[in-house]
């Protein structure tokens, strides 16, 4: 079981991540705070990241590409609660 999708919905002070496999399977679902997330990304292989375009985006985007992580940006769709990052899902497919 291998992560290749993550859907992230970007926020102030909570992040909710959520990983899929190559099937489509969820297998991480995840809450973390903007301090964790750098880190929690840095200890990943290289996969698809799908996230809301917000102000904050090319930030993380920057920062997931300096960490070999391969970062779509998509369409400009805001997620409007944590549980919009299962749906950011499917956006880099």
């Amino acid at each position: 079981m291998k992560l290749t999708t993550i859907g992230l919905d970007l926020a102030k002070a909570v992040f909710q991540v959520h990983g899929a496999d190559d099937r489509g399977r969820t297998v991480l679902k995840k809450q973390l705070k903007r301090a964790q997330v750098a880190a929690f990304f840095a200890n990943l292989t290289p996969c698809k990241i799908g996230m809301e375009a917000c102000g904050s985006a090319h930030y993380w985007a920057r920062k997931f590409i300096l960490n070999s992580s391969v970062t779509p940006i998509p369409k400009p769709d805001k997620a409007k609660s944590n549980r919009e990052a299962k749906g950011i899902l499917a956006w880099p497919r």
